[in-house]
């Protein structure tokens, strides 16, 4: 389960943007997931229910933004039919993944300063 690795990595990256704002608690962490990332979104969210305990997002909810796969041409700016070969329709020259391969951390909520 390659989930778990990735909730590790974001673990680590979050915990060192609260440090490096003296941070004294995560509250949110917000994640932009492509459809073709290759990750599975439940497995992700059990990974980060199972991981985060005793790390900076213990107390932290996670959002997940699922981004649908969108393709273009590099040519034109075309764009295939929905469940067509990969080409553009206008001027038919292949065409490239423009979004929805992605793995963002997108934003973190901090509670900062003293209360």
């Amino acid at each position: 389960m390659h989930e778990y690795s990735i909730v590790e990595a974001l673990c680590a990256r979050v915990a060192a943007e609260a440090a490096a704002h003296g941070a004294r608690a995560v509250t949110s962490v917000r994640v932009r997931l492509g459809a073709l990332s290759g990750v599975e979104p439940g497995l992700l969210r059990t990974a980060y229910e199972m991981f985060r305990e005793g790390t900076a997002c213990a107390g932290a909810s996670l959002h997940l933004d699922v981004v649908p796969a969108r393709w273009t041409c590099p040519r034109c700016g075309g764009a295939p039919e929905a469940g067509a070969r990969l080409v553009c329709r206008a001027c038919g020259a292949p065409v490239r993944l423009a979004a929805g391969d992605e793995i963002v951390l997108e934003r973190i909520e901090l509670e900062v300063g003293d209360v």
